[in-house]
């Protein structure tokens, strides 16, 4: 449907395919997400099944079947003890169709069918029936050259595509594609959560880790700030722009050296309380800024998931299943100490996403409108959807306009699923400006501005992607 999702009101439809023919066909600019850099390393990589390609990796499938009492082990979801998980593709993906209707009127709905459409040329309606005949055209097709993740890369008009990185990462997959000849721009980005958060399993393992990929022996709290560092001047030298923090909240605190020696000096030892982790983090926000406002890696920061929130699924499958919950969010106090010291700083880039739509337009508009370093990021995961984005762009534009905006970027792990991404956030955009030009607040040449800035122009130059 060339005109799906646009208003009805004909005057608001027929402004809004305008601006969106405009801006359909611009390249896809990707600053955000967790595509694995690993696609593009291998020219020969193959996605495996429709089932390793859409639905293992895809949180937002398989959290709704396990809401309606559908085990993640029938889903093919690899248990940590490696037992008792589904194995056969055919039999998932014809669960999967058996109860495709639970996504009726969701994004997840919205962006599969546009897929399967659009990238796989398959416009069989998703249910028992077709189940079937869907997955052999889908794995028939996966079997080409052209489903290839480079050819796709080309395909999608992709114009750069960052990557999320851990810290001590040896980024050998980016080296690979570096050294490969491909033109394809893969970029990583460095994201240290696993070596910050001090009270999560495994961080003494990942300080060995960052102490191995950095050179540096680290023994105190002045080591390892060297050896981060240095860690984001070797993924710089790797073509990286930006940096992604996630915290529970945007809490900062700024420590004396020796009150950050002595936490991580008790981390150490296994001896930190949660209120050193909190304190911990909330000032490696603030020393994020300081490295960033030094090298000009653009900063994010991703606030308001409770992640985790299911004990039994955590301990079956481990992190990142499907059960992180959004939190009530605080930013005018809880990021004061960072602001006091950076806030001012032009040439910096501070973005900020987070959970809590009431924070919009209370809190991050108005600090948006305000302080030269912050950007707002487009709306996150669970409001990553047609009325999500609506609300964003009502709550936001009005006190921080959209120029304080980041444009958008898809955030997803799901690679084919990013045109589809990208054309909802076009579609959104073109709807909302059309609305605001027919009711007079902008005129067309305005509208035609911002449609662009929107959907190409924000992203790439608020993460200094134009190099």
């Amino acid at each position: 449907m060339r005109n799906r999702y646009f208003a009805s009101d004909p005057a608001q439809k027929r402004v809004a395919v305008e601006l969106y023919e405009s801006v359909k066909d611009l390249p896809l600019i990707c600053p955000h997400g967790h595509v694995d850099p690993r696609l593009f390393a291998d020219p020969d990589y193959r996605f495996g099944s429709p089932v390793d390609l859409l639905i293992i990796p895809d949180h937002y499938i398989f959290r709704m079947l396990y809401s309606q009492g559908i085990s993640l082990e029938a889903l093919g979801i690899p248990a940590l003890d490696g037992k008792s998980t589904r194995s056969d593709h055919r039999e998932i993906w014809q669960l999967v169709c058996d109860h495709w209707h639970l996504f009726r009127a969701t994004p997840t709905g919205i962006w599969i069918r546009d897929e399967l459409a659009e990238v796989f040329g398959i416009n069989l309606k998703i249910n028992s029936a077709n189940a079937g005949a869907i997955y052999e055209e889908i794995a028939a097709r996966l079997k080409s050259e052209a489903f290839r993740p480079r050819a796709l890369y080309e395909r999608f008009n992709i114009e750069v595509l960052a990557t999320t990185d851990a810290a001590t990462d040896t980024l050998d997959h980016h080296q690979a594609i570096r050294d490969s000849g491909w033109p394809g721009r893969i970029i990583p980005t460095f994201r240290p959560d696993a070596v910050i958060a001090i009270d999560q399993a495994g961080w003494a393992c990942n300080i060995e880790l960052l102490s191995d990929g950095s050179g540096i022996a680290i023994g105190d709290y002045g080591s390892y700030i060297r050896a981060l560092e240095g860690r984001r001047g070797h993924f710089k030298s790797m073509g990286a722009t930006a940096t992604d923090h996630a915290a529970l909240t945007a809490y900062t605190e700024a420590l004396s050296l020796a009150e950050a020696d002595a936490i991580f000096q008790r981390a150490l030892k296994g001896e930190a309380s949660a209120k050193d982790a909190a304190r911990f983090t909330g000032h490696m926000l603030i020393e994020m800024a300081r490295m960033s406002s030094e090298d000009g890696l653009v900063m994010q920061l991703h606030v308001g998931s409770y992640r985790n929130h299911n004990p039994a699924v955590h301990k079956r499958f481990g992190r990142d299943m499907g059960a992180d919950i959004p939190v009530r969010s605080e930013f005018t106090k809880n990021l004061k100490a960072l602001l006091d010291r950076f806030g001012n700083q032009p040439e910096m880039t501070l973005i900020l996403f987070n959970l809590d739509e009431t924070a919009y337009s209370r809190e991050l508009a108005p600090l948006a409108g305000h302080y030269p370093i912050l950007r707002l990021g487009p709306p996150w995961w669970f409001f990553d959807s047609w009325l999500g984005m609506t609300r964003f762009l009502d709550d936001v534009v009005e006190t921080a306009g959209i120029y304080n905006t980041a444009g958008f970027n898809d955030d997803t792990r799901a690679y084919p699923s990013i045109p589809a991404r990208h054309d909802v956030w076009r579609r959104v955009c073109a709807n909302w400006l059309a609305g605001q030009q027919v009711r007079g607040f902008i005129d067309e040449e305005d509208a035609r501005e911002m449609i662009r800035a929107l959907a190409y122009d924000l992203a790439k130059q608020t993460y200094r992607l134009d190099g």
